[in-house]
């Protein structure tokens, strides 16, 4: 097997980009890797392996079901599952007849999901078996016609997948004899041969997969990224990470309802070449056993996974000489945890160091990284090859000079094309500056030193981060006011030893509620029906007054520094 990429060939200097974006969709991509490696092996789930010949042949099969469901060119599918082989073969599935995958969270509230469905009107939805029975409530409410049930154990060995099926059956809440319904093993029986959308020119600009963030105003909302977002990701990470080579392994343990993991652990591992070890769901306890087993040439992850690392029980016993790269985003990395790692890392047979990026859904995923000649540590790096940044005064596009703290923005082939049926919030994002370019307003402070050295200061959003994922106090404040008995809330963000921040939610009840434990479970009980478990408020403090500022604002700041003394272990 050649060591040469196949995407190195896109690289040219002449190009105002450095590279050339192949013009072909994200299957189109995959499908050239696949020609040129066909046997070797693109993704490995519990043991089971898959080459990317096997892999062009599924999707293909499952294109075939798709269509015989009646999903045509521009149709959206909801995907909501794990990382499996199901999600990943429908991904690239819906991709090669030119439908649109809209990916969600596995743990969304059962009411999330239904508006997610709605806003974007899916007809049929891709849905783990853990999440049936919150199908099953909502379908009536939805345009759903066909709901697709795939188990984590279906791509699973035998005996492995009959020990889950009897761990899970509990799960599977939904009438079986509602012919909405359908297993993903009768749903592959209805493949039909059907032709590839050769997607060529202004279609790769358009949507193919919409991943969901709360944008820069920490409100839930619909990004919608293209066939070319994806490639030139793709073709960044080759010509960025040169070390990687065809046959490698990355680590796929971040979500794939997340750019970072459907970006980096799925789609940019295909154009390596490589493969993708899915991990459905992350196990610390399991962490020791799937390195040893996977020796996985790549890992990328949040601070918490690397924090987990560090204290799962016989990750110490292990030779790291395997790695070649060790990312962290998500989040801002310790100086604490970066120390702690690199000595871990150095102290079991590692050259590598880990190495923090920068990224948000609006760019795909990775927008900056500090590694090789760019790496530099307590900074995010510089911009990968393609990708433009400046720092601007907060609420303005005056471009600052170095070592100036203000807005990070950002222009490169991986800005999503906008927020789904919403101009307004595109607008605020999207901004043309005096260089005539479009430039993402990433809501985040930061200053680029006179080396080009990006330095992450603090987000200015109202929105926090809790073991990787974002929260956003606006959603959470908006839920707890749905309860008739609540005049006011406001959320402000906890320290919390290992998940690194958590929501608190202070609360002004309306006259007669008593501010009882009671009251709390009640509104703690509102919250689980209606937000993602990790939005979900840890602590609830009954006040009577609210501060304000002295234009007459709630004070969030005051708030916040009250709460940044009461740490959480």
């Amino acid at each position: 097997m050649s060591n040469t990429n196949l995407l190195f060939k896109y690289e040219n200097s002449e190009l105002p980009l450095g590279f050339e974006i192949p013009d072909m969709s994200m299957f189109g991509l995959l499908k050239m890797m696949a020609d040129k490696q066909p046997d070797s092996t693109a993704y490995e789930y519990f043991g089971t392996k898959c080459t990317y010949r096997n892999l062009v042949e599924k999707i293909k099969e499952i294109s075939g079901a798709y269509y015989s469901l009646g999903v045509r060119k521009g149709d959206i599918v909801t995907i909501i599952m794990p990382n499996t082989p199901e999600a990943v073969i429908s991904i690239y599935a819906l991709n090669r007849i030119g439908a649109v995958a809209n990916i969600l969270h596995p743990l969304s509230a059962q009411e999330e999901i239904m508006n997610h469905i709605n806003r974007v009107g899916s007809k049929v939805v891709l849905c783990v078996n853990i999440c049936a029975e919150k199908m099953a409530a909502i379908i009536d409410k939805t345009p759903v016609k066909k709901a697709i049930i795939a188990s984590p154990g279906d791509s699973m060995p035998t005996i492995m997948k009959t020990l889950y099926a009897l761990k899970c059956i509990k799960n599977f809440k939904y009438d079986k004899a509602d012919e909405r319904y359908i297993t993903w093993s009768d749903f592959a029986k209805r493949s039909r041969n059907v032709a590839e959308f050769v997607s060529k020119g202004e279609d790769n600009k358009k949507v193919a997969i919409i991943l969901h963030s709360g944008g820069t105003t920490g409100t839930p909302k619909d990004i919608m990224l293209s066939n070319s977002n994806f490639n030139a990701f793709g073709i960044q990470a080759v010509l960025t990470l040169r070390d990687v080579k065809a046959g490698d392994k990355i680590l796929a343990i971040l979500p794939i309802f997340h750019g970072f993991g459907l970006g980096v652990c799925v789609h940019v591992s295909f154009c390596f070449g490589a493969c993708s070890v899915l991990i459905p769901q992350f196990n610390a306890k399991q962490f020791a056993s799937i390195l040893k087993k996977h020796k996985p040439t790549m890992i990328f992850g949040v601070p918490t996974l690397y924090d987990a690392l560090l204290k799962a029980k016989g990750t110490d016993k292990l030779d790291y000489s395997f790695l070649k790269y060790v990312v962290s985003g998500g989040d801002t990395l310790p100086e604490k945890l970066e120390k702690s790692v690199n000595e871990f890392l150095a102290a079991h047979n590692s050259t590598v160091k880990i190495c923090e990026g920068y990224g948000m859904t609006e760019g795909l995923a990775a927008l900056c990284l500090s590694v090789g000649e760019n790496y530099k540590s307590r900074t995010i790096g510089k911009p990968l090859i393609g990708t433009e940044m400046c720092i601007v005064e907060p609420g303005t596009t005056n471009v600052l000079p170095a070592n100036e703290d203000g807005e990070l923005c950002i222009s490169g082939p991986t800005i999503m094309i906008g927020y789904r049926n919403n101009p307004e919030e595109t607008a605020n994002a999207l901004r043309v500056h005096a260089d005539g370019k479009t430039w993402l307003h990433t809501g985040d402070m930061a200053m680029i030193d006179e080396d080009g050295f990006v330095h992450y200061k603090l987000r200015i959003k109202r929105m926090m981060i809790t073991s990787g994922f974002n929260v956003y106090p606006t959603q959470i404040e908006s839920v707890v006011e749905e309860l008739d008995f609540v005049d006011k809330c406001v959320v402000v963000s906890v320290p919390h030893q290992y998940k690194k921040e958590v929501a608190k939610a202070y609360i002004v009840l309306k006259n007669g509620k008593e501010k009882s434990e009671a009251t709390k479970e009640e509104i703690r009980a509102h919250c689980k029906k209606k937000l993602m478990h990790y939005s979900v408020p840890y602590i609830y403090e009954f006040v009577d007054l609210l501060p304000k500022t002295a234009y007459n604002k709630i004070d969030f700041m005051k708030l916040q520094k009250e709460s940044a003394r009461e740490a959480v272990c």
